[in-house]
C-alpha cells in the first residue's frame, strides 16, 4: 500500500510540475488522435451521408459492412497498415512506417467505420423529417444528406467527440505501427503499458490520470452539446406551437 501511495504522489507532483516527458507523450497523443478524427471525419461524414441516400445493388450489404466495421478490432487495423507500410508492403517506399503519420493513418482507418455509421443515421433520422421539403425544392439526394448533417451540427460535434475519445484511447494499432519509440512515437496508451512493464509506476500513473482526465472532458463536452440539441429542439418546438 506504501508503494502505491508514493507512486501516486509522484505521479501527482509529474503533473502539477508539468513534467516535460509527460506533456511530449500527451502532446504527441492530442496531435496523432486530433489529426485522425480530421481524416476521419473527411471520408466518415462524406461516406456515411452517400450511405444514407445511394440508391445501388448491394446498398444494404454496404450497410451491414458498416456497422460490422464498428466492431474492428484494434490490433486487426493495426496489422493491416503495418502490411500496408512495411517494406513490403505497397507504400513502403516512402518510409511511414513507426513514425507519427503511421500512427494517424491506423487511427483514422480505426475512426471512419464509427464517423460513418453515425452519419448515416444523423442523416436518415433527419431526412425523415425534412427531406420532403429539401427534395420538393430540387435538391439532389447526396446534396439533401449534406445540408442535414449540417443542420444536424450537435449531433454531428457528438459524432466527432466520440471518434475521438475512441482514438486517443486505442492502444493495439498504434503499438503496431508506431512501435512505441521514446521520444518520437510514444502516445500515453502505449507508454502507459511500458512504463507499468517497467514498473516505472509514477509516470504510468501520471499518464493515466490525464488519459482519464481527457476522455472525461470529452464525454462531459458530449453530455454538454447533447444538452444544447435538446434545448434548441424545444424552443423549435415551441416556436412551432
Amino acid at each position: 500500500m506504501g508503494t502505491v501511495a508514493e507512486s501516486l504522489r509522484l505521479a501527482l507532483a509529474l503533473i502539477a510540475t508539468a513534467d516535460e516527458r509527460l506533456l511530449d507523450i500527451v502532446g504527441l497523443s492530442l496531435r496523432v488522435s486530433a489529426t485522425a478524427c480530421a481524416l476521419g471525419a473527411a471520408v466518415g461524414l462524406l461516406g456515411g451521408a452517400w450511405l444514407a441516400v445511394a440508391q445501388v445493388p448491394g446498398h444494404r450489404l454496404l450497410v451491414w459492412v458498416s456497422n460490422t466495421l464498428l466492431a474492428l478490432p484494434a490490433v486487426v487495423v493495426g496489422l493491416l497498415v503495418y502490411l500496408m507500410l512495411s517494406r513490403a508492403g505497397p507504400l513502403g517506399e516512402f518510409g511511414l512506417l513507426f513514425t507519427p503519420t503511421a500512427m494517424v493513418v491506423a487511427q483514422a482507418v480505426l475512426v471512419v467505420p464509427l464517423i460513418a455509421a453515425l452519419a448515416r443515421r444523423l442523416v436518415v433520422d433527419a431526412l425523415a423529417e425534412g427531406g420532403e421539403q429539401l427534395r420538393s425544392l430540387g435538391a439532389s439526394p447526396m446534396t439533401a444528406a449534406m445540408l442535414m448533417l449540417l443542420h444536424a451540427r450537435f449531433g454531428v460535434a457528438t459524432v466527432l467527440l466520440t471518434a475521438f475519445g475512441r482514438a486517443i484511447s486505442e492502444v493495439g494499432a498504434v503499438m503496431i505501427v508506431g512501435g512505441n519509440i521514446d521520444g518520437v512515437t510514444r502516445v500515453m496508451t502505449t507508454a502507459i503499458a511500458l512504463e507499468t512493464s517497467k514498473g516505472d509506476l509514477p509516470l504510468a500513473l501520471a499518464l493515466g490520470i490525464v488519459l482519464l482526465a481527457v476522455v472525461g472532458l470529452i464525454y462531459g463536452l458530449i453530455t454538454i452539446v447533447q444538452s444544447l440539441a435538446r434545448g434548441r429542439a424545444g424552443v423549435a418546438r415551441e416556436a412551432f406551437a
